[in-house]
């Protein structure tokens, strides 16, 4: 006789659900453990070359990037914990014990299912309070050869800005609105296309409209000579939200903030896309995680029945990379406005929910 109730045995979805986590965070430790090690032996020397620079801070590198594998290799690691764990349910034959209790193929998925969408919560939840400001702060500090950063938060790193004729170039960009400081900034004066001065400075404050640059160093194209002076007033009427809205990463940017940058792009009318599709892409990605154990399901149940769990093992892991791939291409295609946002972070999930559900009713028939 069928069960039909959606979770028939609290024990035996305990013990699904405390496999399928205590196998996805082993693989994800050893994945980061890994790749932290092998990312830290290639920018070690870079970090250590700058003077000053030490042990602790070969330790804040690895405290910024973990949380940022830890975002990008979740979803991988859900998939293979799932392998794992239905290779072996099926190994010894407890999937066939399932089934024969009356269990069918989606009540036996249903207590990892719900497993997993806790921790698409939980992904969630620290990619916005914690990824965004480590992506944030690495990236800032990285773009700075790894020299010391004064501000700690509203950082953005690599903005340029056009001006007229004039470009823009700041190395960090911190803070907002009327707080906003720049450094390492760079001014290319330029008349008629062709480049008159070239002005350098330490750091930049607003002053009345303009910007205070301080520890100037200008370079006259013309008289090919270099001038210096500890202050001057420069960049007339470029406003801060010019440097914030310059270059806006949805991967330094929490939910709520990136909606709000977005809303201010669309007053500037200036492109949303690649901000839209990001916007979208932080419920969809975290989701992905759901979507794992359906993806992988075809490790446990299957048409082949004579052993050949390893043959549908390497089935599963080729649905679930394939899915990292389109989800990837398909971001991709919405950055550029190839099709609309909600579409580009949208449409390999469902499409894959259905390949996924497909192949799970087809072998179970």
């Amino acid at each position: 006789m069928i069960n039909l109730d959606f979770v028939p045995s609290r024990s035996l979805a305990l013990y699904l659900a405390r496999l399928f986590l205590t196998r996805t965070f082993a693989v994800l430790f050893m994945l980061v453990l890994v790749l932290m090690a092998l990312d830290l032996l290639g920018e070690s020397g870079k970090i250590l070359e700058v003077p000053g620079n030490g042990e602790a801070e070969l330790w804040r590198y690895v405290s910024l990037r973990v949380p940022l594998l830890i975002q990008r290799f979740l979803p991988f690691s859900a998939l293979l914990g799932t392998l794992i764990v239905f290779a072996s349910l099926n190994q010894h034959s407890e999937v066939v014990s399932m089934k024969a209790a009356g269990l069918s193929a989606h009540q036996i998925l249903a207590p990892i299912i719900i497993a997993s969408l806790g921790i698409a919560l939980a992904a969630f939840a620290f990619n916005e309070g914690v990824a965004v400001n480590s992506a944030r702060m690495v990236n800032a500090w990285s773009d700075n050869d790894f020299r010391p950063i004064r501000a700690s938060n509203g950082v953005l790193s690599n903005v340029w800005v056009k001006s007229g004729d004039d470009l823009v170039h700041a190395k960090i960009a911190a803070g907002r609105g009327p707080s906003l400081q720049l450094q390492g900034v760079t001014l290319y004066d330029r008349q008629g296309g062709a480049l008159q001065r070239v002005i350098d400075a330490d750091r930049a404050v607003q002053a009345d409209g303009a910007w205070r640059l301080e520890n100037v160093r200008a370079y006259d194209t013309a008289m090919n000579v270099v001038r210096r002076q500890p202050a001057a007033i420069a960049m007339p009427g470029i406003t801060p939200d010019r440097f914030t809205l310059a270059k806006v990463n949805p991967d330094e940017r929490s939910f709520m903030t990136l909606r709000e940058d977005i809303a201010a792009l669309e007053a500037a009318g200036r492109p949303t896309e690649e901000a839209m599709a990001g916007l979208w892409h932080k419920i969809s990605g975290p989701l992905s995680i759901v979507l794992m154990p359906l993806l992988a399901a075809v490790a446990a149940f299957g048409l082949a029945r004579s052993g050949q769990v390893l043959l549908r093992a390497a089935a599963g892991m080729a649905l679930g990379f394939a899915y990292f791939v389109i989800d990837n291409l398909s971001l991709a295609l919405g950055n550029v406005g190839a099709y609309p946002a909600w579409l580009a972070a949208w449409a390999p999930f469902v499409l894959f929910l259905l390949i996924g559900e497909a192949v799970l009713v087809r072998s179970e028939e």
